[in-house]
């Protein structure tokens, strides 16, 4: 995103617009998605986004991603840990609740076909 952001930047200087820091900064940070939203608070109430220089914010959105991915890949193996037992004393009680179950809706097959 920032390489694309700078091409962008850097073609409009070309052209003759230019922008300042702060306005470049609030830019990044409002072309964020919605998931970043508490940090893009957080960069805007802990710091001073006149002075902010591109790079630290590059840095900080870049930990921040980072941090994020990792977390996911913690959440990931969290459930892939999970694990059942499968015993076989428990197929009688199952085939007696597929029973039921087929019973149930075998009646009200019934019912609806009587109306």
């Amino acid at each position: 995103m920032f390489t694309r952001f700078t091409t962008i930047i850097n073609s409009l200087k070309n052209l003759g617009k230019s922008y300042s820091n702060q306005e470049l900064v609030r830019k990044i940070l409002r072309c964020l998605p919605k998931s970043w939203t508490p940090k893009v608070t957080a960069i805007e109430e802990a710091k001073d986004l006149s002075t902010l220089p591109l790079e630290q914010l590059l840095d900080s959105l870049m930990t921040h991603e980072t941090t994020m991915k990792n977390h996911e890949n913690v959440e990931v193996k969290k459930k892939k840990a999970i694990a059942f037992k499968a015993s076989k004393e428990d197929s009688e009680s199952d085939e007696d609740g597929d029973v039921a179950l087929i019973t149930s809706q075998f009646k009200k097959f019934l019912k609806n076909k009587k109306r």
